[in-house]
């Protein structure tokens, strides 16, 4: 089987709008995560991962 993808959580959620600022993901990403599928997973975490790179060059 192969490995799980690891959750992105960073355990300091703070939430602005539907979006967490700490890991990148949605609301709805995050509700769902438990019930996600491998490919399901890797593209919330690709979606996170722009999310991230976008706020950081807001604040840049």
């Amino acid at each position: 089987m192969a490995k799980d993808i690891d959750n992105p959580c960073i355990s300091v959620c703070k939430l602005s709008g539907d979006l967490c600022v700490s890991c990148g993901r949605s609301k709805e990403d995050i509700k769902k995560w438990k019930r996600m599928k491998r490919p399901e997973k890797m593209a919330a975490v690709q979606r996170a991962s722009e999310r991230l790179k976008g706020l950081k060059k807001k604040k840049g």
